[in-house]
Parts: C-alpha cells; sequence; structure tokens
C-alpha cells in the first residue's frame, strides 16, 4: 500500500509540474485510436447500417464489442508492460508506474485549457475566448457571449474535476495504475461513441451505461470532497452543500451535476442551463441560483476548487490506505 500511496502522489506532484506536454505521445491518444479501429472493424464485420433506426440490435452488439476490445487493450498493453519492468527491475516498475500514474491524470491541462479561456477575456478577445472555450466544450461557441464563454469554461472545470481527475486518482488508489487505465479506456469510449445521435444512439449504448455506471460513486465521492474544499478556500460551502442536495439530478447523465450542483453553490453563480449542439437548441435546467452574475474571475476559483479537492483527495486516500 506505501508502493500504490508512493505512485499517486509522485503521479499528481509530476501533473501539477508538467501537465499534458504535446510532444509526449500519450496513452489516451492510443486507446482513442483503439475505439476507432473497433468501430471501423464491427460495425463492416456486422454490415451494419448508417441509419438510425436499422439493425438495432446489430448496433448493440457491436458497441458491446468495442467495450470489451477496447478494455483488453486499455488494461492488457500496461500490464504487460508493467510485468515485463517487474521482471527487470522492481524501481523500474515502480517508476513507470509513476509516470502512468501522471499521464492519467488531467489536472493541469483542464486549468490550462480553461485559463486561457479567462486570459482571452481579461484581454477583452471575445473570439479568442469562444475559440479557446471550444476545445473544451462540445456546445456551439460562435454566439456566446462574455457571460456565456464564462459559463462553459466554469462548467467544465466542475464537471472534469471528477472525470479528469478524481475518478482516475480514486481508481488508482483502489486498484492500482492499471484500474486508472480501465476508466480512463470507459471514459474515453463514453467521449467517443457514447452520444444518443443518430449514428451512435444503439451503437454507444453499452459504453455510455458502463460510463455512468463506474462514475456513480467518484462523482458523489468528488461531490463531498469538492463541499470539503469550499470550507478550506472560504467559499460558500453551506450554499454549496444547499445547492448540491438540491440540483445534483439536473443533468440527464446522474453523474454529471454532482460537482456542478457544488460548484454553482459554493461560487453563489448560476449555470448550465439551455444551450445549442451542432445548430440545435437543447433545452436544460439551470443549476444553482443567481445570487450574483457570473465574472471571469469565476474561472479561476473554480481551478482553486478543482486543485483543493484534489489535494483532499490524495491526503484522504493516503490516510485510508495506511490505515
Amino acid at each position: 500500500m506505501s508502493e500504490r500511496i508512493a505512485v499517486v502522489i509522485a503521479g499528481f506532484v509530476l501533473d501539477m509540474i508538467f501537465g499534458d506536454p504535446h510532444w509526449l505521445y500519450h496513452p489516451v491518444r492510443a486507446i482513442g485510436k483503439c475505439i476507432e479501429v473497433c468501430e471501423r472493424v464491427f460495425v463492416k464485420l456486422l454490415n451494419i447500417s448508417e441509419e438510425r433506426e436499422k439493425d438495432v440490435l446489430k448496433k448493440r452488439i457491436a458497441g458491446t464489442l468495442i467495450v470489451i476490445a477496447v478494455l483488453l487493450f486499455s488494461v492488457g498493453v500496461p500490464f504487460i508492460i508493467l510485468y515485463a519492468a517487474g521482471r527487470i527491475n522492481f524501481y523500474l516498475k515502480t517508476a513507470i508506474e509513476c509516470i502512468m500514474c501522471y499521464q492519467l491524470l488531467a489536472a493541469k491541462s483542464l486549468k490550462n485549457e480553461s485559463m486561457k479561456v479567462y486570459y482571452a477575456l481579461e484581454k477583452g478577445d471575445i473570439e479568442g475566448a469562444r475559440q479557446a472555450v471550444s476545445m473544451i466544450v462540445g456546445r456551439d461557441t460562435k454566439s456566446l457571449d462574455e457571460e456565456g464563454i464564462t459559463k462553459a469554461a466554469v462548467e467544465t472545470v466542475a464537471e472534469n474535476t471528477s472525470d479528469g481527475v478524481i475518478a482516475p486518482l480514486l481508481f488508482i488508489m483502489c486498484f492500482g495504475v492499471l484500474g486508472g487505465f480501465f476508466y480512463k479506456a470507459v471514459n474515453t469510449m463514453d467521449s467517443m461513441i457514447g452520444y444518443r445521435n443518430d449514428k451512435y444512439c444503439y451503437l454507444g449504448t453499452a459504453a455510455a451505461r458502463l460510463d455512468d455506471i463506474v462514475n456513480f460513486i467518484p462523482a458523489r465521492i468528488s461531490a463531498v470532497f469538492m463541499i470539503v474544499s469550499a470550507f478550506i478556500l472560504r467559499l460558500d460551502y453551506k450554499n454549496a452543500l444547499r445547492i448540491f442536495k438540491r440540483d445534483r439530478y439536473k443533468h440527464k447523465s446522474p453523474n454529471s451535476a454532482q460537482t456542478e450542483a457544488v460548484c454553482a453553490g459554493a461560487l453563489n453563480v448560476e449555470l448550465a442551463g439551455n444551450a445549442y449542439y451542432f445548430g440545435k437548441l437543447y433545452v436544460k435546467p439551470v443549476i444553482g441560483d443567481r445570487g450574483r452574475k457570473i465574472e471571469v474571475f469565476d474561472i479561476v476559483r473554480a481551478n482553486r476548487l478543482m486543485y483543493c479537492t484534489a489535494f483532499v483527495t490524495v491526503a484522504v486516500g493516503a490516510a485510508v490506505l495506511l490505515i
């Protein structure tokens, strides 16, 4: 257990320092490539129609096969690497585990990308801010004003605090680095094929359902630790708890609004609401109360909340592992 704690702390520190440098090949890219290849192979193998309501059973079968194949690849490859390294030298294996843990976390990357939005808005560069926020959200950004851009950035940091930081940490602490790769594979599949559009409505069902399952507990732990972090940072933790209780299910996903509700309450702002995706308006409930108008600096506050939540997670996780 002490080895796992050391790996988690080392990986977290490396992520804080280096983030995701573009020159370094990232394992998630390999997982993404595997998903693309598996999708092409199984769709072609089962001769699946592109029409939404045709070959529904075949699409569900193909989706399940994609999930199985991607998980085998995503966990099998690092298992082989670690097994081989362990046969050579214990310290080599541990060093590789630390690097793998570092690459599974996305705290600094999330901060850097959202802060690009902040700096653009601070300079009054609305077009630059729209471009920057379009890189981290799925909605249409071309018509967003300053408030809409800021909300989108804050929401992304809040939601991805769980998906990109806390959930991987929890899986690594509970199941080791291979558990982290399992989680990352599930999360990547959901982000690539877990949609409800015509193409993936049935093909991506297995990936979306599995993502809901594996994130169910981490999302709620993330929300609780975020409330604790709001207290530490002297934000409105009481309101964070109130909004969490009231608004945590105001999303089609059972998990996505958990940390978003806490963030909205802690900052005393209103998040979510209607948004355009691919030119189509989607009516969505708001999360939080409009205690005040959201401001650009809330992006910084959301990042502080994300980092503090990560520190709390590492501290509590290390304590539990030691006990």
